[in-house]
């Protein structure tokens, strides 16, 4: 399996290719907390007459779940020829969202990517509006799956905190193996059924995300500064942005992703009807009719 060496960690990515006589531009694939990128080949494998297509597991999720090391640190400095305060940097990567917008910014550097289409999902899609507005140059054109803005609630977030720490806690690895866990775990998740492998391999990546990672993360994507930031990205973006919701979603309301779009005219919304947190795999080819819709308007085909 391919990986590279991000800021002291290895980071796993896959090509999904379709060979062509012509040269095709490149979409990346960013996935949401607790997950990986496995989520998205089907809805790559869609759009390979059109684009070579990029998936890459964030650091601490999926296969991407190695921490780095003062070696490993000491050696990504070297490679990179960093200056000191570099490498300070490199010993202190957090689990801000800024950061994984750095590690994408690394990857499209190391893979010699300079300018590529982006679609980002869930707790990826915050990274990649973050990505958006620091390296605008870098991208063609995003989509933005399942986000939006909202309103800070201190009792309302410490709960979730409280209840995410938790289910980051209770984590056994027997429970893949218990029938009907994989329903349960994705009922809140879902409006429409999707494939049972699906769900079980949603699961296993939630089973096999770094405990810090996981814990980090709930706190920096759900928080205060988040919620004070992500509106004024999106009133800011440059780059012209899909934002597609799923009617009933639970975790991110498509009410959020109405509210962030209105923010700023380079964003245009969809709402994928009768799906929840991923319209992509609940309804595919509405999904994919939108996603087609709003590339064609750039000309690619």
């Amino acid at each position: 399996m391919p990986y590279l060496n991000l800021r002291g960690v290895e980071h796993y990515y896959e090509w999904m290719k379709k060979p062509s006589g012509v040269a095709k531009p490149i979409m990346v694939f960013i996935h949401g907390w607790a997950g990986s990128a496995r989520y998205w080949r089907s809805t790559a494998e869609s759009l390979l007459d059109q684009f070579d297509c990029l998936l890459y597991d964030l650091r601490g999720f999926g296969r991407s779940c190695g921490k780095p090391t003062i070696s490993q640190v000491g050696e990504a400095v070297a490679e990179s020829k960093s200056t000191s305060a570099q490498a300070e940097a490199l010993a202190e990567l957090s689990y801000e969202l800024t950061e994984y917008a750095e590690d994408l910014l690394v990857l499209l550097d190391e893979l010699e990517l300079q300018q590529v289409y982006i679609n980002a999902h869930s707790m990826g899609a915050s990274i990649a509006t973050l990505f958006f507005n620091r390296y605008p140059q870098r991208v063609k054109k995003g989509i933005l799956t399942c986000s939006g803005v909202f309103e800070y609630d201190e009792q309302a977030f410490a709960a979730f905190h409280k209840f995410g720490g938790y289910v980051v806690k209770f984590r056994p690895r027997w429970l893949v193996k218990i029938p009907l866990a994989d329903q349960m775990f994705m009922a809140r998740f879902l409006h429409r059924s999707i494939p049972k492998s699906e769900r079980i391999a949603f699961l296993q990546d939630f089973i096999d995300a770094d405990y810090d990672t996981a814990l980090g993360t709930i706190f920096t994507s759900v928080s205060k500064a988040q919620a004070e930031v992500m509106p004024q990205e999106f009133a800011k973006l440059t780059v012209p942005t899909l934002l597609v919701s799923g009617e009933y979603d639970k975790i991110i309301p498509a009410q959020l992703g109405s509210q962030a779009a209105k923010l700023n005219d380079k964003v245009e919304f969809a709402l994928i009807p009768n799906t929840a947190h991923f319209p992509m795999l609940e309804d595919p080819d509405s999904y994919l009719q939108r996603v087609q819709e709003f590339l064609r308007v750039e000309g690619v085909r």
